[in-house]
């Protein structure tokens, strides 16, 4: 069987004594005292006086010297330079070359080859890098939460719709274990299963008439400079369901629509034609005048029920055919204001802080509100007390929030809230909950409604609707 064990190159025994500078200096000596014995030889038999050896030998040495240093430094200086690209190519520093080689002999092609390989390095790092940005911008961007935890269940990557999700802020969590975060039920999901968010969330969810929302967990592993991490992706389930409820409802609202306004139109007529021929009286009708006046209150019942169901249908195709808002930077104060003057029932009274600004359409924002002024106003006038409405107007993370509040008898099925054609009221449509809501979701945005639960009043009693929206921040404004 094959090993995975990397060979080990073993130096030569001296290299663990000496270091290769003193080698080179050893060697240069042990070759001057070789070529000194002969030249001593030679001198002596020449002259035989002691001063012409000295000489001999002083001259020798010099030229010995200055040829072993200009030799040395001609050895060691390009390897310490290469020792140096080396040393600034593992500290991620490719900016330095070996200049003035050439092919053909060893040290030029040892110094090219490195310079290739600084070369081939910060390309690497360029493209990495590159990559990197990529990544990391599409992340950011992506609307699905990202996040990515260490071995130790340490939190060590999330995007903006995490963020927006586990009202976390990246410079806090950064670090923290899942469980700090709450989080440790998302960290041991299972790939492809659903996660509905943290217990108490899911709670809160069910009390203020709102479907918890579900996750589908995508879970991967990879390594992050060889320490294992794990990868999670979620994507929001319920939003798919409720586009594909939502787009299911308008296909049955154009068809019912075509098929009822084919039968409603000739029963008007009809009715209308009917009732124009009767104008002549008693006389001009053979049963008489009882029977007249029956025939004229059916044909009006028929053609007042008739504008009745075709009015109802046209709300209902308004919901179907509501165009995508032009989403811009939009004052909420302004809008609130307008809408109040438009209830005359029932005093209202605004609490709003400093101005905010949304990513939001006006006009289908102003209208999604009046949805709801009315439905409270109209919850609050049912109760025969005195009648009071509260709007609140504040910023809370990256969401503009807007809460209405009314002292109505408060929410009996809150099941049904958004569900069409549900109504409680009398002369209702079931229309303007689910507009509401199609427009905030239109806005990246939500509506809630639920029971108060704000202490001001016992639970229970009063009803609270809350719209959220994508909050423009004043940096953003100015940019």
């Amino acid at each position: 069987m094959a090993s995975n064990r990397s060979p080990v190159v073993r130096l030569p025994p001296g290299a663990r004594r000496l270091s290769f500078e003193r080698r080179v200096r050893l060697w240069l000596w042990a070759f001057a005292l070789a070529a000194a014995v002969p030249v001593g030889v030679l001198a002596y038999e020449t002259s035989s006086a002691l001063s012409v050896v000295l000489i001999a030998y002083a001259s020798v040495a010099i030229v010995w010297v200055l040829a072993a240093s200009i030799f040395f430094d001609q050895l060691v200086r390009p390897l310490q330079t290469l020792a140096n690209i080396i040393a600034s190519l593992r500290e991620d520093d490719f900016s330095f070359r070996a200049r003035g080689s050439r092919r053909g002999d060893a040290m030029g092609d040892l110094a090219l080859e490195i310079n290739l390989l600084a070369a081939a390095m910060q390309k690497q790092r360029s493209e990495a890098l590159d990559a990197l940005t990529l990544a990391d911008r599409v992340m950011l961007s992506m609307p699905s939460p990202v996040l990515a935890f260490d071995k130790e269940g340490r939190l060590r990557l999330l995007n903006a719709a995490a963020e927006r999700v586990f009202a976390v802020e990246r410079a806090t969590a950064i670090g923290r274990a899942a469980a700090a975060l709450n989080l440790s039920a998302l960290l041991e999901s299972a790939d492809e299963a659903l996660y509905t968010g943290p217990a108490e969330a899911a709670g809160r969810s069910e009390v203020r008439g709102e479907s918890p929302v579900r996750w589908s967990v995508r879970r991967t592993a990879f390594r992050l400079y060889g320490v294992p991490h794990t990868l999670l992706m979620l994507t929001d389930v319920a939003a798919v369901l409720r586009e594909e409820e939502r787009s299911a409802w308008q296909r049955l609202i154009r068809v019912l629509g075509h098929e009822i306004n084919n039968s409603l139109t000739p029963i008007k007529s009809i009715a209308g034609s009917l009732q124009s021929r009767l104008t002549g009286g008693a006389g001009d009708f053979q049963g008489g005048a009882a029977t007249l006046e029956d025939f004229r209150r059916g044909l009006s019942v028929i053609e007042d029920r008739a504008a009745s169901l075709n009015r109802f249908l046209q709300a209902y195709q308004r919901l179907s055919r509501l165009p995508p808002p032009r989403l811009e930077a939009t004052p909420l104060r302004p809008i609130l204001e307008r809408v109040m003057q438009l209830e005359t029932r029932v005093p209202i009274r605004l609490d709003a802080g400093p101005e905010i600004f949304a990513m939001a359409d006006g006009d289908q924002i102003q209208q999604l509100l009046i949805n709801l002024i009315q439905n409270a106003a109209d919850a609050a006038l049912s109760t025969g007390e005195a009648p009071e409405l509260e709007i609140a107007c504040f910023a809370s993370g990256t969401q503009a929030i807007v809460v209405v509040r009314d002292n109505g008898p408060g929410l009996t099925n809150p099941a049904n809230l958004f569900v069409p054609f549900y109504t409680t009221k009398p002369n209702g449509t079931g229309v303007g909950l689910v507009l509401a809501q199609q427009i905030a979701v239109a806005h990246k945005g939500s509506v809630h409604l639920g029971n108060r639960s704000d202490g001001s009043r016992a639970a229970g009693s009063g009803c609270e609707a809350e719209l959220r929206l994508p909050l423009i921040m004043a940096r953003q404004r100015l940019g």
